[in-house]
């Protein structure tokens, strides 16, 4: 889910659970290494998460975007051409390691990235590769 916008700030992501079990969640999260930044109790309506792709053709190139992230490529060749969007720290990372490379050869976002935008790239990516 999406968090409200007065504890929202910046690439976040929110889980849901009622607040009795809140020790033994942290407990759980703890034991793999994740803390969370807050627990707070929630009065106000999470964000629904929306539809995420949208497709978009220009010409021969294909580009695809999920939340922010976007991803284009050559139909003709299946060569990336552009990886933009986010506002993540491996955004540029992550273009680097894909752009001017074909679809077989290029590295997934999820096996290189660490953050939300490598997460919404690689739900484009996936589905370019399932388009082209």
């Amino acid at each position: 889910m999406g968090p409200p916008p007065n504890i929202r700030s910046g690439c976040d992501l929110v889980i849901e659970f009622p607040l009795i079990e809140e020790l033994s969640i942290t407990r759980a999260l703890s034991e793999v290494n994740i803390h969370p930044l807050q627990v707070v109790p929630v009065n106000e309506d999470l964000l629904e998460p929306v539809n995420l792709l949208h497709e978009k053709e220009y010409s021969k190139y294909l580009m695809i975007r999920a939340a922010n992230m976007k991803i284009t490529v050559d139909r003709e060749t299946n060569i990336i051409v552009n990886v933009s969007g986010g506002g993540c720290p491996d955004v540029p990372y992550l273009a680097e390691q894909m752009v001017d490379k074909h679809l077989n050869e290029a590295p997934q976002p999820k096996d290189i990235g660490h953050t939300l935008c490598a997460y919404a790239l690689q739900i484009a990516y996936d589905r370019v590769v399932e388009l082209c």
